[in-house]
């Protein structure tokens, strides 16, 4: 099929009288709750189930093998190519099955807060609470906005239409197949709703590099004088905590774009763990759960709706998602001026990385095409030391392009900017995992504080015999005794036989990364 027969099949589909389109919050809470797809909270908050899958199934994401983008992409386990052919026969398949549906739900919107790069999409969803979770994670249109509105991309989403992989050509029942091409993202065989957010993140990391702007998986906030400050940082590294911070507003916590203009969020909500929220702990996001917001697998008392965070028999992968406005320290439209400060996160389980170190350009493109951090012993079965993880960029999974393009960027903007960049280890120190203590939060805020107020900037550092790291000599608030990771060891043979096997694990994990500048490998990564 080519691109006008797809659009004529996704016209018909449009123009079914099952078709409803934009429907206002309250009209898709109701539609969720009456179908049975859903039930409120106390709280008011939508909770959803999504079945088997409680998360991404990144072995059943493709990318549709087309001349258009065929030498653009990086080619591999994270961007896995199908044929055409395969696409096609699925489409046709898709759109017929939703053609029976009694109801479909459309959502117009947008990903990117900047205009003059905003990619206007479209959402036709099986399920209303789909479609609220698309309604409360974009960005949504005004009026004006929604009378001139035509889809760039369209995400067709079927979860119940499961597919015969010896028919249809998939892995699995379940496919996210996305056609640069045809600019449809084709769902199916999975309710995880995450999927869709994830999806359009991914053609965003595809599109604005080609338009010179740095698309990028990290939190953002500004402070009052328009400083701003990006952290980086993967799943357990203190992100979401680190970047909400009552003296700045945030930006957007999870996908961004940095263009000319500055730093803009590439969406219009937020999509939050849940396991053991508290109100104490997180009371943004705690506060943020309430008529409009959508729950996924959070455990829900039958009688009273009252919500159990610490429950995870579902999943440990609850989350809830909800408009940034449900935020009341943030800044609209979601745009600000150029980061002052970089913030590279990592839980270091060996206990080896500095708290906090001031890094040279090469030295950030070195971490930042590392994304480096540690899956601890306990968390899952059979691991019982600390495993190394390394998220190229932070966010492999969904980067189509080469990675070098991404640092090639970042790189390219420190040097027009002058930013600031740290990696703050958020990990452990005085021994490693099971032998050492977790850094503790008051003395990590006090270093990020002073990154962010420029405080760190001219300090004198010394320098790490490792990794070659400028670690600053005194920060306010943070004993001496904490800064150089090796002095924190009572053992300083272990420290060193510790900090060399790290080092070995970054050298081995970067020969993978091609045509990389000689000077990231010789300046930026470990001495020894």
């Amino acid at each position: 099929m080519n691109s006008v027969e797809i659009a004529n099949e996704l016209k018909e589909l449009l123009n079914g009288e099952n078709i409803k389109t934009q429907l206002s919050v309250p009209q898709l809470v109701e539609k969720a709750t009456s179908r049975g797809e859903a039930v409120l909270t106390v709280e008011g908050a939508l909770r959803a189930q999504t079945g088997k899958y409680t998360g991404r199934s990144p072995k059943d994401k493709y990318i549709v093998k087309e001349e258009i983008c065929n030498n653009k992409i990086d080619w591999g386990k994270v961007n896995r190519p199908i044929s055409a052919e395969v696409f096609d026969k699925l489409y046709v398949k898709v759109v017929n099955y939703l053609k029976e549906r009694d109801e479909l739900y459309v959502f117009n919107g947008f990903a990117g807060a900047d205009k003059e790069s905003q990619l206007s999409i479209k959402v036709i969803n099986e399920y209303a609470w789909h479609n609220l979770f698309c309604h409360q994670l974009f960005i949504r249109p005004t009026a004006d906005e929604l009378a001139k509105h035509v889809a760039e991309f369209t995400i067709v989403s079927a979860p119940n239409f499961k597919a015969d992989p010896e028919v249809d050509g998939t892995g699995s029942e379940t496919f996210i197949i996305t056609s640069i091409e045809k600019k449809i993202i084709l769902i199916g065989g999975t309710e995880y709703a995450g999927e869709m957010k994830k999806s359009i993140f991914g053609i965003m990391n595809y599109l604005l590099p080609e338009q010179g702007i740095f698309p990028m998986h990290c939190s953002a906030n500004v402070g009052e004088g328009g400083d701003v400050a990006l952290f980086f940082g993967l799943s357990g590294t203190g992100k979401t905590t680190l970047s909400a911070d009552k003296d700045r507003k945030l930006i957007g916590d999870d996908e961004h774009g940095w263009s000319d203009n500055g730093v803009f969020n590439i969406e219009g909500g937020c999509y939050a763990k849940t396991i053991n929220l508290s109100a104490e702990n997180e009371p943004e996001i705690y506060n943020a759960i309430r008529f409009g917001s959508v729950l996924e697998n959070v455990a829900v008392d039958p009688e009273t709706r009252e919500c159990d965070y610490a429950d995870g028999s579902l999943t440990e992968n609850t989350r809830v998602a909800y408009p940034i406005d449900y935020i009341d320290n943030i800044v609209l439209p979601s745009v600000a001026g150029h980061p002052n400060t970089i913030v590279f996160l990592t839980a270091d389980a060996f206990g080896v990385l500095p708290p906090i170190s001031k890094l040279t350009k090469e030295q950030a493109m070195y971490h930042f095409l590392s994304g480096f951090t540690s899956k601890l012993a306990g968390t899952e079965r059979g691991v019982t030391e600390p495993e190394p993880v390394f998220s190229t960029c932070f966010g492999s999974p969904f980067l189509p392009l080469a990675a070098t393009v991404y640092a090639e960027q970042l790189g390219k903007k420190i040097d027009e900017h002058g930013s600031q960049v740290f990696l703050v280890n958020t990990g452990w120190t005085g021994g490693e995992y099971g032998v050492g203590s977790r850094m503790k939060l008051s003395y990590t805020r006090a270093m990020v504080r002073a990154a962010i107020d420029g405080k760190l900037n001219n300090v004198e550092t010394t320098q790490d015999a490792v990794f070659g790291l400028n670690i600053p000599v005194a920060v306010e608030g943070v004993p001496s005794s904490v800064l150089n990771p090796r002095d924190a060891w009572a053992d300083k043979a272990a420290y060193d036989k510790k900090a060399a096997e790290l080092a070995d694990l970054f050298k081995n994990n970067f020969t993978k990364f091609e045509n990389v500048d000689e000077a990231i490998v010789q300046k930026g990564g470990p001495l020894v």
